[in-house]
């Protein structure tokens, strides 16, 4: 065995002891079950206007972009996208991403750089993370949702430029940020806040239009906001929502945006048609707040401020040993475990679904009673 194989058996074999294994596994569309562990929020990866829109867009373009979006990929699809979605969520432009990991991996880095003192709090996504680990900027990591915590380091720096990453609903406890207040905070201290709305859109706010649009921030210059279409918009991709000057600025600056091929047609047409839908079927958002309500009461936890619940656990194998029961009863449910979690505390991990119907709602609550 080489020294290469020997540390890769010691790394798989400390996984094992810790409970912190995972594995891939394949699902099929025929299998049964109640999903309470994907992130569709709003039941629209199978909706037939959103399939209609994927083929479509496919069928007129092809498979791929074809190249990167400064060479020859950026389609007018692409732009008919992001003109729809800066109008749904309130900002004046949105330049999309092949993933909404690039979209903060390429908002973070090239609004940084060494005269730069990036403010993160501590719970932030991992491509977040990854972001401040590429940028050359000085990093400080505050307390969860502490305004103060916040102020007092933009306060303190020595940096000409400053910026804060949050994201507006967390995607482990499900929590808010206080995003009005933290957008006072950097206005006061010449900070740009960057929020990632990637489990707020479609979900939170008016009509799901998000939660900085809530908050009224979307046409100011020192809000950048984030986002997925991979969730409640069902297809695939992201998104940054910013200021003409900031969306320029990427499209010169921003690695992952210039040296990745674009956003495949399929995923942009299906997108494109998601928001038709979320406009036209307001009832969803609705719906998917009121599965989570239902879901809360039943795990004995607080509502959500979107679709992710976070439920305590002893430890990783006992969560492990939740979702595999939960499935044995035909409900899938997730599971967060270090180092995925920012606390170090495993949590049973559930999404709320606008397409659950009453009854399906009803099994799943009789299985978390008896889990929990």
């Amino acid at each position: 065995m080489t020294d290469f194989e020997r540390w890769l058996s010691e790394q798989a074999q400390q996984r094992d002891e810790a409970g912190l294994t995972r594995r891939l596994v394949p699902r099929h569309p025929s299998e049964q079950g109640i999903d309470l562990a994907g992130n569709d929020y709003l039941g629209l990866t199978r909706h037939p206007r959103v399939v209609e829109g994927a083929v479509a867009a496919a069928q007129e373009y092809g498979a791929g972009a074809g190249a990167s979006r400064l060479v020859t990929g950026t389609l007018t699809l692409h732009e008919e996208l992001e003109r729809a979605l800066a109008s749904f969520t309130g900002f004046p432009t949105a330049l999309v991403f092949s993933t909404g990991y690039h979209a903060n991996l390429s908002a973070v880095s090239a609004l940084t750089d060494a005269d730069t003192l990036v403010v993160s709090d501590a719970h932030v996504h991992a491509s977040m993370i990854d972001a401040c680990r590429l940028s050359r900027a000085r990093v400080q990591v505050v307390p969860h949702n502490d305004v103060a915590a916040v102020d007092a380091a933009l306060a303190a720096r020595s940096q000409p430029r400053a910026v804060v990453l949050v994201e507006t609903i967390y995607s482990v406890l499900g929590d808010a940020a206080p995003v009005r207040e933290l957008a006072e905070v950097c206005a006061a201290r010449g900070a740009v806040l960057v929020a990632d709305e990637a489990h707020a859109l479609g979900v939170a706010g008016p009509q799901g239009r998000g939660l900085l649009h809530a908050a009224g921030l979307g046409g100011r210059s020192d809000v950048v906001g984030t986002l997925t279409l991979s969730k409640s918009l069902g297809a695939q991709g992201g998104a940054v929502l910013s200021s003409p000057a900031v969306r320029e600025h990427l499209v010169n600056r921003a690695r992952p945006f210039i040296y990745d091929t674009g956003l495949a047609p399929a995923a942009a047409g299906g997108a494109l048609a998601a928001l038709g839908v979320v406009e036209d079927e307001p009832g969803r958002v609705a719906r998917v707040n009121e599965v989570s309500g239902v879901l809360a009461e039943a795990c004995g936890v607080e509502q959500p401020a979107g679709a992710v619940l976070a439920v305590p656990m002893a430890g990783p194998l006992e969560a492990v040993a939740a979702v595999e029961k939960a499935a044995g009863n035909g409900v899938r449910i997730g599971c967060f475990r270090p180092p995925s979690t920012p606390d170090g505390i495993s949590r049973l991990r559930l999404t709320a679904h606008a397409q659950l119907d009453d009854d399906e709602l009803a099994r799943a609550v009789r299985v978390l009673d008896e889990l929990l």
